[in-house]
């Protein structure tokens, strides 16, 4: 069947097409120089329309696609176009019964999925996703005639709802899953612990994420969470012991850890390892040479004065050198430094013994030849950081030389050395689970480890729980990008938020988490205390009320109640607690840096130190060029890393914490308290 524009309809129509002629399944519109082929299976309607005189017949099609056809006899344009419509709907209608039954088969998928008992990861609904869209594209019906047919309808709005908004679906499904294995599981989260999980803890313990990163603040029970996922793994079968792996970041953590599991889960079977520990594992396990760590590593003290001998002896014996770290200390670092042999002043060794033993570490976890260490650096510090380089350089040498005294390695080498055992092949993980605490505190190296382990098995899932709010090692190596950007480094999951916090009181809380959340790149979490505190439950107040402060706690502090005394360098413990043991006989008082105290609790906390100069809190923001050249560049926002150091030292406390400053040179930290309501005390 055809239809053709009158001769005088094409002359004033002016229009490309002048014909249109019927196929098997389809029309073709031609004109003298133009021809188109449209199949029904791409037309989304048919327009029959009457101008003044001729008819006009437009067929629609996708992407807001029009194809007319001007100038035909009027009479003969309506009978073309029912007959055309009606063809065109009778194989709409067989169409759609293949359709439907793509559409339902899909479905059928779907709510296989959905009905199994199992958390509905975001791979397994991004792959329903593809499903979808394979079914789709195979359909013999444009995809926006769906909802014409009653036969396809009900499938494809399920259909679309999957692909409009994945989350919502996908969230509804693992909801219902969690409130059935917290009601199944009751007496398992109720008896993990000493008390009850609560639902927060209880949520993040049977995600089903292939990567999730828990976001616990101070106090929110992380561990405890660690401990239970272990359990919620054995206990529904998910991994038996030899699959699970437990890593902490330090000696005592692990201790602690497989003490926790013990009284827990009742089991020795699992123990948690340190990154090292687990490096040397895999070596040990695939290559022949096995390799003793370095009696160094363990033993900051030795290690120190290794480097300051080294350095004593350098400035002692090469004018160059002594030259040149005289100004190093007071041209970049601010320090006073005594005239003549200043290499032999303790306290000025004692200042520096820390340092040296940082910026020997991080040349250490670079890797590379001194060449390419300085090859790497920011082109405006290069030649400034070659120099320090070159100063440190009988450091490394030394640390070298010892190292091959004991036939031993460094933490950084082990490493490194596990990583090509990995990517090689010649260690195979038998681990399903891979369990992280303090995740806040990776470093890229050790990121690397865990990206190698997880590369041998793509199923292997990975359990972070973290704080970015205390992450304060970055001097060491810790990256926070690997935390705050988790999903991107370690593959897409989840996050879940641990919204209540067992050791201190609401006021504390409040003032913490205020502090802290002033700098818009840390993740906002919610954080509840279970507990009310007054007013001054933190206060400010000068450094010269230290001593009655700590007369007047010995009259009401418990023998057994303890007091954190936190500075931000260990050479600013104050005099007055030398004589602590006499004057204070009964109160048990412990001083420490703020960096060791992550992980300590008290029930009183003293900050002190809260001062401009070199020596303040927050420390000057200039940082050292060492650092400058081999750290990550710091956060966008002033002091980022002093604030959570600051948010640790005042969450260490669980009923008062004092934060005393000097009247003269207060800290930029003091007004940004009282902004947030902290009170000023003149006396205790």
């Amino acid at each position: 069947m055809e239809l053709k524009a009158t001769s005088l309809g094409k002359r004033l129509a002016q229009h490309p097409y002048d014909r249109v002629v019927l196929l098997n399944a389809g029309v073709k519109v031609s004109g003298e120089r133009h021809e188109y082929l449209i199949p029904f299976n791409q037309l989304l309607a048919i327009h029959c329309k009457r101008g003044l005189v001729w008819g006009e017949l437009e067929f629609v099609l996708p992407a807001e696609k029009v194809v007319r056809l001007h100038g035909t006899e009027w009479a003969e344009t309506q009978r073309f176009h029912h007959h055309l419509n009606t063809l065109w709907r009778q194989w709409s209608e067989e169409m759609s019964v293949v359709a439907a039954q793509v559409l339902q088969q899909v479905v059928d998928e779907i709510a296989h999925s959905s009905e199994q008992q199992k958390w509905l990861t975001r791979a397994q609904t991004a792959g329903l996703q593809q499903k979808i869209r394979q079914a789709l594209a195979a359909l013999p019906l444009p995809v926006s005639r769906l909802d014409e047919f009653e036969n396809c309808r009900e499938a494809w709005r399920q259909c679309q709802a999957w692909l409009s908004d994945i989350d919502k679906s996908r969230l509804a499904h693992n909801q219902a899953w969690t409130e059935t294995m917290l009601t199944r599981y009751a007496d398992f989260f109720s008896q993990i612990e000493s008390s009850p999980l609560n639902p927060a803890q209880a949520r993040a313990v049977v995600n089903g994420e292939q990567s999730l990163l828990v976001l616990a603040g101070a106090g929110s029970g992380k561990t405890s969470v660690l401990v239970a996922r272990a359990g919620w793994l054995l206990t529904t079968g998910e991994a038996v012991p030899d699959q699970i792996l437990l890593l902490a970041f330090g000696r005592k953590a692990a201790q602690e850890m497989d003490e926790r599991i013990q009284a827990r889960l009742h089991t020795r079977d699992i123990t948690a390892r340190t990154f090292h520990a687990l490096a040397l594992h895999i070596i040990q396990q695939g290559s022949k040479k096995v390799p003793a760590i370095s009696k160094l590593e363990n033993d900051a003290q030795a290690r120190q004065a290794l480097f300051i001998k080294t350095w004593q002896q350098q400035c002692s014996e090469k004018k160059a050198q002594a030259k040149g770290w005289r100004q190093w200390l007071e041209e970049e670092l601010s320090w006073d430094v005594p005239e003549g042999s200043f290499w032999q002043d303790e306290k000025l060794a004692r200042r520096l013994a820390s340092r040296l033993d940082r910026w020997v570490s991080l040349m250490r976890m670079h890797g590379g030849s001194q060449a390419e260490m300085i090859e790497s650096a920011p082109e405006e510090i290069r030649a400034l950081f070659s120099k320090r380089v070159k100063l440190l350089a009988p450091m490394l040498k030394a640390w070298k030389t010892a190292l091959k005294e004991e036939n031993a390695v460094d933490f950084s080498g082990l490493i490194h050395q596990a990583i090509i055992i990995l990517e090689k092949g010649r260690f195979v993980s038998p681990w399903k689970h891979i369990l992280v605490d303090e995740f806040q505190d990776i470093s890229p190296q050790r990121a690397a480890l865990l990206s190698a382990l997880r590369a041998q098995n793509k199923h292997t899932s990975l359990f972070a729980v973290g704080d970015d709010w205390q992450a304060i090692y970055r001097f060491s190596g810790a990256q926070l990008s690997l935390t705050t950007a988790f999903h991107h480094y370690f593959g897409e999951g989840d996050r879940s938020d641990l919204d209540t916090t067992y050791r201190f009181n609401s006021r504390i809380g409040e003032i913490a988490n205020r502090f802290i959340q002033q700098n818009p790149h840390q993740l906002a979490k919610p954080l509840n205390s279970l507990t009310a505190g007054d007013k001054k439950a933190v206060t400010l107040m000068a450094d010269d009320q230290l001593e009655p402060l700590l007369d007047k706690l010995s009259g009401y502090a418990k023998p057994d109640e303890r007091i954190l005394v936190l500075a931000r360098y260990h050479h600013l413990k104050p005099a007055a607690l030398e004589k602590a043991a006499t004057r204070w006989p009964k109160l048990q008082l412990d001083f420490m840096t703020i960096h060791a105290s992550k992980g300590q609790q008290a029930d009183y906390v003293i900050v002190l130190g809260l001062k401009e100069g070199s020596d303040g809190f927050p420390a000057p923001a200039r940082e050292s060029v060492m650092e400058q050249a081999l750290l990550p560049a710091p956060e966008d926002f002033p002091d980022a890393e002093e604030r959570r150091l600051l948010y640790v030292a005042i969450t260490r406390a669980r009923h008062r914490v004092w934060l005393l400053f000097n009247k003269d040179e207060p800290s930029s930290f003091v007004d940004i308290l009282k902004s947030i309501d902290v009170p000023v005390a003149k006396k205790p």
